[in-house]
């Protein structure tokens, strides 16, 4: 839970004050309880850092990457330009979100239909303030003697080439940071992005999760570091399935940056 308030844009608007950067929490990060938790580490952080930031809370509605990738593209342009619409009226510069799917449609899709910002996923703040020395790098020892791997998201790395920005908030743990053999440019995808989240697999075919499990579970990490919350959804399942490894815990770059600074 968070100690303090957080503005959207109206109410500073009605102030006459803007925020250095909005925070676009998701859908996910709105609805699922699971990722509630992700979006409630990213407030702390900014919080911490003393960032001045906004959310747009009911005004905030889908980016239309759902629709997109159905193929629907009639929809997501309504959403896209409902969404536009109201960036635009508040003069929005930079946004900060917690998800791929949405990081990569405002930023690579919106300025097509007159959206143009400064988009950046939390991993790539996170690293900001680490390097602008407003992030602890000197302890690290709520994670001290674990052995955490980071699961590449798709439209995070493949998609837009960040691969260093998360693995910086975990180089700077007393913590044991190992790879998986299919990382980074060979990573594997989760399924989620495959919409295997919503759907059984074909006949046949092994869950991609499971699959991925097997990774894992071949590293011997205690910790999973994620930075989507459908990654988060899926390797938690996938953990689930096996009930013998459930002490593993999967845990998103903001919780584990969170944790790391007693927030």
């Amino acid at each position: 839970m968070i100690d303090f308030k957080i503005p959207t844009m109206a109410e500073l608007l009605a102030k006459g004050e803007e925020p250095e950067i909005l925070f676009w929490v998701g859908c996910a990060g709105s609805y699922d309880e699971r990722a509630q938790r992700i979006t409630q580490a990213i407030a702390k952080i900014l919080h911490h850092t003393h960032i001045k930031f906004a959310v747009l809370g009911t005004e905030e509605s889908c980016t239309g990457d759902p629709a997109k990738r159905a193929g629907n593209e009639f929809l997501f342009q309504m959403q896209a330009m409902t969404n536009i619409e109201v960036l635009n009226a508040y003069n929005i510069k930079k946004i900060v979100t917690a998800c791929p799917h949405c990081f990569n449609t405002l930023k690579n899709e919106y300025p097509q239909l007159g959206g143009h910002y400064e988009v950046i996923h939390h991993s790539q703040l996170i690293q900001e303030l680490i390097d602008e020395g407003k992030l602890r790098t000197d302890d690290g020892s709520a994670f001290k003697g674990k052995k955490i791997t980071f699961h590449d998201p798709c439209y995070l790395g493949r998609g837009n080439d960040v691969y260093e920005a998360p693995r910086k908030a975990l180089e700077i743990l007393d913590a044991d940071l190992v790879e998986l053999k299919r990382c980074k440019q060979n990573g594997l995808c989760c399924g989620a992005g495959g919409a295997q989240m919503f759907k059984e697999p074909e006949k046949g075919n092994k869950d991609i999760n499971i699959e991925r499990m097997d990774d894992i579970l071949e590293s011997k990490a205690n910790i999973v570091a994620v930075g989507c919350p459908f990654c988060m959804t899926m390797i938690k399942d996938g953990v689930k399935h096996f009930e013998k490894e459930s002490e593993i815990e999967v845990l998103d770059i903001a919780e584990i940056t969170a944790k790391n600074n007693g927030l």
